[in-house]
């Protein structure tokens, strides 16, 4: 896989990501390198990583608990602590090694603490890969509420590793092959068939490259989410409205990101055939393909109000309007699209049937 060159820095894959890196820390002199990892990551992703750092640097290793309920401030303040007690100064580096929790707070803390200093992420999931890898956006959430806090800041690079996946559980790479079909369903309709085909890990490892020029040429254009890196949110207002509701019921099991941004392209699907003229067929397609992958979920009534309360916090709303991405047709999305809350209560009943 050849490297993807954004507006300010690189992606590097494979063997040449490890090239790249030794050739920055051997170029650069950072004062002390902090590598950030979570228990997982720890203890299956570091060693790999380190055989494969060549110098001799002054290494430390802060450890944080893995999971989106520790994406949060308090998280932070931990992590700039330890920054803080091990030397850590404008000089110093901090390489996020781990998934989409852990590159978003990582970017968080580096961008902030003296006021910033130099961050690489090494993303460990697919999720990560496809999503968190381009775009710069950092951040951790404000209780339930989905990434409320945070700056967009660049990395010096990302480095995909795609050995790293082996570490990951069927349900882990799922999550993440919801983004994957989520760019061909804003940018590119062939890319969406070629996704369905998909039966293998493989196959879907093949497609990391592609999904990550997709995200790129969209954030390329609209870096600061302007205009139309909005499309990127498609499925994720009523998806991280789900996630949220999910993370603050202490009686409802885990729901990953994937699981829940999955329903909500279904129900935006239905939304975007009721009101942005996207066709029956490919509304249909869309539910087909989710339901296929991903394990239906049983909304209650009260699970759903409690839902479509929480959509108020929503990132993209603005002048107390809460604003939507919708497809006219796979491949080709809208943004700023407002919606009677009616049709929330019918894109529900759509999913149910």
């Amino acid at each position: 896989m050849n490297s993807i060159t954004t507006t300010s820095y690189s992606i590097h894959f494979n063997i040449n990501a490890f090239d790249a890196l030794n050739k920055h820390l051997a170029e650069s002199t950072y004062s002390t390198i902090f590598i950030m990892v979570d228990e997982n990551t720890h203890e299956y992703c570091l060693p790999a990583f380190m055989s494969q750092i060549t110098g001799d640097y002054n290494f430390e290793i802060i450890e944080i608990e893995s999971g989106e309920e520790n994406k949060n401030i308090e998280t932070c303040t931990g992590v700039w602590s330890a920054l803080s007690e091990l030397g850590g100064d404008r000089k110093s580096l901090l390489l996020n090694l781990g998934g989409g929790v852990l590159t978003d707070l990582g970017g968080f803390v580096a961008s902030t603490f003296k006021r910033g200093i130099n961050f690489i992420n090494i993303p460990t999931t697919l999720l990560s890969m496809v999503d968190a890898s381009v775009g710069g956006k950092t951040g951790v959430d404000l209780g339930p509420l989905k990434n409320q806090i945070g700056v967009i800041n660049q990395p010096q690079m990302v480095l995909i590793i795609p050995d790293f996946l082996q570490t990951l559980n069927d349900r882990q790479i799922q999550s993440g092959f919801a983004e994957m079909l989520k760019h061909g369903l804003i940018k590119d309709k062939n890319y969406w068939e070629e996704l369905k085909k998909v039966a293998s890990f493989k196959e879907m490892e093949a497609h990391i490259h592609d999904s990550v020029i997709i995200k790129n040429d969209v954030v390329t254009i609209d870096p600061t989410e302007q205009n139309l890196r909005k499309i990127l949110n498609f499925g994720h207002t009523l998806g991280h409205a789900i996630e949220s509701h999910y993370l603050e019921s202490e009686d409802l099991p885990t729901l990953l990101h994937g699981e829940a941004i999955a329903i909500g392209m279904i129900l935006e699907g239905y939304l975007s055939y009721i009101l942005t003229g996207l066709p029956k067929n490919e509304m249909e397609d869309i539910k087909d393909t989710f339901l296929k992958r991903y394990e239906k979920i049983e909304f209650t009534d009260k699970a759903i109000e409690s839902i479509l309360k929480l959509l108020i916090f929503d990132k993209k709303n603005s002048h107390g309007n809460v604003n939507f991405v919708l497809l006219k047709q796979i491949g080709e999305a809208v943004y700023d699209i407002k919606i009677e809350e009616k049709l929330f209560y019918d894109a529900f009943s759509y999913y149910k049937e």
